[in-house]
């Protein structure tokens, strides 16, 4: 069903409309593929632009949302095997993140968005540490730090409608985790990696970096205009 979304049902779609660049070199093997989040259409740019089939983590709210939108979003999560995650309580991530450590163990490349939200006005904030957790106690997998450009053109809050556009998804270079891979229990070496890999997704993207978490009122305000 990927694939056939990809070339024939979806992708054709979201080409037209994003004119994806890939800009950089994607590595064989296990991949983590960590974006910056700009607009809803983010996870469709990169499965167009990437070579290599990606597994995402979704909020467990976009399996079930409803409307037309919403419904065809779950419809997409649920047939393409992509990982449902919770938000909240203590521990809640934790059986998507495993699920995230076997798509990896099998050579696969998983997506997931450091940020953990949308961005609510364009600019760059502090990634959460589940990325990096998950990276530096799985050895073989290397870390890629994604720039994407010009979804938010494409797909601008409160519009409601694509406008077609030409995006860019850059990616950079595998990071040098070597500084944390003998801490990989240590949650203050997911901190000091989760930094460093948002300052290499900032040179990517060139957005003004926030070093804090957006909060609950901007991410209101966010999904309110859109």
């Amino acid at each position: 069903m990927y694939w056939l979304l990809k070339y024939v049902l979806l992708g054709p779609v979201v080409r037209w409309f994003t004119r994806p660049v890939l800009i950089g070199q994607m590595p064989d093997g296990p991949v983590v593929l960590a974006p910056n989040h700009l607009s809803e259409i983010d996870s469709l740019v990169v499965c167009a632009a990437v070579p290599r089939r990606v597994t995402f983590v979704a909020k467990r709210d976009y399996f079930a949302k409803g409307g037309l939108r919403g419904r065809l979003y779950g419809t997409l999560c649920r047939s393409t095997g992509q990982i449902p995650i919770e938000r909240s309580g203590e521990g809640s991530a934790d059986a998507a993140l495993d699920a995230a450590r076997e798509v990896l163990t099998r050579g696969g490349v998983w997506v997931i968005y450091p940020e953990g939200t949308r961005s609510p006005d364009g600019r760059l904030y502090r990634g959460r540490t589940g990325v990096m957790r998950v990276a530096l106690q799985t050895p073989e997998a290397v870390v890629v730090p994604v720039g994407i450009l010009g979804t938010r053109e494409v797909d601008a809050p409160g519009r409601g409608r694509w406008r077609r556009g030409r995006t860019e998804v850059h990616l950079g270079d595998p990071l040098d985790l070597s500084a944390w891979r003998h801490r990989a229990e240590d949650p203050i070496a997911w901190r000091e990696a989760a930094d460093g890999l948002m300052s290499a997704i900032q040179k990517l993207s060139g957005q003004e970096y926030v070093d804090r978490h957006p909060t609950a009122e901007e991410v209101r305000h966010r999904d309110g205009a859109s």
